[in-house]
Order: structure tokens, then sequence, then C-alpha cells
């Protein structure tokens, strides 16, 4: 049997006050006469009763459903881009928001069916999500629901949150510099050479862009720029061996991202260098795995949930300033950066160890 749902009413007689003051009580009125005794009886029916407010009846006073749309292609699923997810999950909960999720594989026609299924729901906005940052459309059916995007763009939407790609960039290369390694520096992902493809995201062009201005305000250029699709460990790994099989003494690596760093980590080992020790090794994302890896990684931390927080508080704050948000990427100073550098005697030596004949 269906049990029915408790009323204002029914607290009302439980609490031997009138409907009126329940409702004055329960939905936090200020600037009310209700005593304090009145008050914390209403609270104690409440609670005694199980009683919850109709939601719908609510958003239709009051025009706030205290519902959030967050649409993504693969924001789910991701494991590193989930983070957008928890962190608008946590803000709303704190706001007394809920979010309602609509995953879309990318595919257009999925995303206006989301629009239409958020906005009949009556959303207070909505959140547009990417994996990767890139520019996206936004169909003109959201009418005048508030949009936010996050880790993307959008012609049509004023307010987007991005990470501090330029600064995070500049940060992480300017500590590897700073400890020395002015010389003998690779970059492990992309090429300032390379034309524009699919992969120079705005993430990755504002990333090169903070790379190239930390390396020229040391006065610094790389002896070897390694373009590697996609940014994977098998590319890292395959793109340092071929570096160090054609005699390149590497003294530092700028790894595009902590992927393309656990495969330069391996390619490095196998020819008896230590990363950390012998060669110095940054890169950019904070993955789960740079703390288990020996040394563990320096890195520039995707600031993913941070992202999803603000998105969270620039969709319900009505007095912003519209525009691009973007939040710093946090510098993991780990042990893979060293202040000494293999001298190249040092390097060949290491790469080519005299035979111990007492074996």
């Amino acid at each position: 049997m269906t049990q029915r749902r408790v009323t204002m009413a029914d607290v009302a007689r439980l609490a031997g006050v009138s409907t009126t003051a329940v409702s004055l009580v329960l939905n936090n009125r200020q600037g009310t006469r209700i005593s304090d005794d009145v008050a914390s009886r209403v609270r104690a029916a409440a609670q005694e009763l199980g009683y919850r407010p109709n939601l719908t009846a609510r958003a239709l006073s009051t025009q706030k459903s205290h519902v959030i749309g967050f649409i993504s292609e693969q924001v789910t699923t991701d494991r590193l881009a989930s983070g957008l997810i928890r962190g608008a999950l946590q803000e709303a909960k704190r706001h007394n928001h809920v979010l309602f999720i609509a995953e879309t594989e990318g595919e257009s026609h999925a995303v206006d069916e989301a629009v239409d299924a958020l906005t009949d729901r009556q959303v207070d906005g909505i959140i547009y999500a990417a994996t990767r940052p890139q520019t996206l459309r936004v169909p003109a059916r959201v009418g005048s629901t508030p949009v936010v995007m996050l880790n993307a763009v959008s012609d049509d939407v004023a307010d987007n949150v991005l990470a501090d790609e330029f600064a995070g960039a500049k940060d992480i290369v300017d500590l590897l510099l700073e400890s020395g390694h002015t010389d003998g520096v690779v970059i492990v992902g992309r090429s300032m050479d390379q034309p524009d493809d699919e992969w120079l995201s705005i993430a990755v062009r504002r990333r090169l862009a903070g790379i190239w201005d930390s390396l020229s305000a040391h006065g610094v250029r790389p002896v070897a720029q390694i373009p590697c699709q996609p940014w994977s460990v098998r590319s890292g790994y395959e793109a340092v061996r071929d570096l160090l099989l054609a005699g390149v003494q590497p003294h530092a690596l700028i790894c595009m991202n902590d992927r393309l760093a656990f495969g330069a980590y391996r390619a490095l080992s196998e020819v008896h260098l230590t990363p950390g020790r012998d060669v110095s090794v940054v890169s950019f994302d904070d993955d789960d795995i740079a703390v288990y890896l020996h040394p563990m990684l320096t890195t520039a931390a995707a600031p993913f949930e941070d992202m999803g927080a603000l998105a969270v508080r620039i969709l319900l704050d009505n007095n912003h300033r519209p525009g691009e948000h973007l939040v710093p990427m946090p510098l993991r100073v780990r042990d893979s950066v060293h202040l000494n550098r293999a001298t190249e005697a040092e390097f060949t030596a290491m790469r080519n160890p005299e035979p111990d004949w007492t074996r």
C-alpha cells in the first residue's frame, strides 16, 4: 500500500499551530513574529512525521527547481575528467541543489535531446562540460536557461570555466629551469613546428605557450621536440626510447601529460637512467598513478573538481561578471626533479656501463 505524503497541514495539527505558521517556519521566512517556542514545535513535528517539502509546488511558487542540469559527452566515464562532476555535485549539495546528469557520447542529436529533457524539467541552469577543452555548439532551444561551459567554450555562451593552462605550464617549467636545467631540455608530446590539427585544443595551445614563455624567459631552447599522437604511455615510451637510441643526451624532459611521462620513465630505465637523479621529468594532469611511480612524478595538476565547483557557483550567482573564468593548476612538487645535471661523460658511462667481470 502506498503511504500518503505528509503535508504541512499534518505538521500543523501535530504542532497545534496554523498551516501558515508551519509554512513560515519550514521555508525559513525572515522577519516574522513566530516565537522560538512555536518554531521549535513545528520543526519537532516535521521531524517526527518525516515531512519532506513538495519541490514541485515550491518550484511553482518560487520559480526555482533547485535542480542543475549537467550535459557532457563522456565525462562520467573518463578517469580524470570525472572530477568535473564530483566538484559540481559537492558544490550543488552545498547550495541545496541536485545535479541531473545527461551523457551524449558527442552526438549532436543527443545534445538536443538532453537540452529538451532538462528545460522540460525547468532546471535552474545547465553546465555543459567536455573531457578535453574544445568549442561546442549550444542548441538555441536552451532559450533563457542560464548556461555555463565547463572545460569548453562556445560562441553562444558568455561564461566558461577552464584550467589556467598557460600559468600552470609556466610554473612547472620555471620550477624545472630554476633547478638548474638550462640545457638538454626535451619537450615530449608536441612540437611548436607542427601544423594545427585536431590535437591542438585550447588546453594544448595554452600549455605550449606557457612552456615556451618560461623557456624564453630563461634563454633556453630545447634540444628536441617530439610530437606524439595519442598522448599515451606507449607513445611516451617510444618517443624517449628513439631519442636515446639517436644519441640525444637529455637532462630534462617536459612531458605534455602524465601518461607520456609514465612511458618516458620506462625508456629511461632501460638504459640505466633514473628519473629524478639522472634525468629530471615534469608533466601535467596529476594522474592518480603519479604518486606511485618511483620517484614520484612532479606535475601540474588538472583542477577538475575546483572547476566543477566554480561552474555551479557561477550558475547560481546572478551578480557574477560574465566571461572566461580560469582555475589555477596546483604544482605537485615531488621527487622527479633534481638539482644536479649529469655531465656528458656521466651520461655516456650510464648508457654504456663497463661489464662486471667479477660475476
